[in-house]
């Protein structure tokens, strides 16, 4: 006799309660997820206009991207800019910090609280005090800078220092970054340390060749994450700088923002989101085929 494939009815009922306790998720996953990126790529070939309905214009909204909007150019260009350098300065001070707040010293519950702190600030309130720290005349840093004889930038108020500006801005909220390498941390044995300095290594050489190897799955999961927030920065540069001056702080996110919600021309902001999915995409599948040489999965 040929086996019967069936499903009993114990399986199916627990299959049902299984769909309906996942449901609430399956259905804000459609409604929030796959529905807005459906119709993202279906408006990125359409002229969208609140008042008529869309109209289909093919790959319009494309080629005045690529050759005619040079804000377009220059925004991709200050992301780039901003992800190349905060992104690797985020991870090493990150790791260094949990490094140290890893170590058996006293006080450490309150330094790492003290650490954490900022990352969990509002982002508009650390917008307004971080333009009162980089004003050029009474701002902390300029202050502290004339102290010792220096005459500090205009900083945000100077296209040439307005990027640097931000992303030092971008290492005082670093704390979750701190606390994942400090849970990575604590999965490193202990006797490998202790191997490492019966043979002479150093606190540096154990750093090297002890906690990165077994930290790097977790630079691994950081790189994705912070890769992906640097594409969309947004809200610091919209607060305290609009994008100036002379577009030098107009980011990705934030043109897009501008096309959408100020020029009411969400065709093409629909094609800059299609456009920046796949260059986070690109970006993202690079660090994995790289990581192969560098990330350590202890078996």
């Amino acid at each position: 006799m040929k086996p019967h494939n069936f499903i009993s009815k114990s399986d199916a009922r627990d299959l049902r309660n299984g769909l309906l306790f996942a449901s609430p998720w399956l259905i804000g996953f459609l409604l929030f997820t796959i529905y807005p990126v459906t119709m993202a790529f279906y408006y990125s070939f359409c002229n969208v206009n609140l008042m008529e309905p869309s109209k289909w214009i093919g790959l319009a909204n494309y080629k005045e991207m690529f050759f005619i909007d040079e804000k377009f150019r220059i925004s991709l260009d200050n992301t780039l800019y901003f992800v190349a350098l905060a992104l690797p300065l985020q991870t090493i001070l990150a790791i260094v910090i949990a490094f140290f707040l890893n170590a058996d010293i006293k006080y450490r519950s309150i330094y790492r609280t003290i650490f954490f702190l900022p990352a969990i600030v509002p982002q508009v309130a650390s917008a307004i005090m971080w333009l009162w720290i980089l004003n050029p005349r009474y701002g902390l840093i300029n202050t502290i800078l004339g102290m010792i004889g220096i005459q500090g930038p205009a900083w945000l108020n100077d296209p040439s220092w307005a990027k640097p500006a931000l992303i030092l801005m971008s290492l005082w909220g670093i704390g979750y970054q701190i606390v994942i390498y400090l849970a990575g941390l604590q999965d490193v044995p202990k006797q490998l340390y202790e191997a490492a300095e019966l043979d002479g290594a150093g606190i540096f050489s154990q750093f090297i060749h002890v906690t990165l190897p077994l930290l790097s799955p977790t630079i691994l999961f950081n790189l994705i994450t912070g890769l992906i927030g640097g594409f969309q920065y947004f809200t610091q540069a919209y607060l305290m700088t609009s994008g100036g001056p002379m577009n030098s702080t107009l980011f990705y996110a934030l043109h897009l923002y501008q096309k959408a919600f100020e020029n009411l021309d969400f065709g093409y902001a629909s094609s800059m989101a299609v456009i920046l999915l796949f260059i986070t995409l690109a970006c993202t599948l690079v660090v994995f085929r790289v990581s192969s040489k560098f990330v350590y999965y202890e078996e």
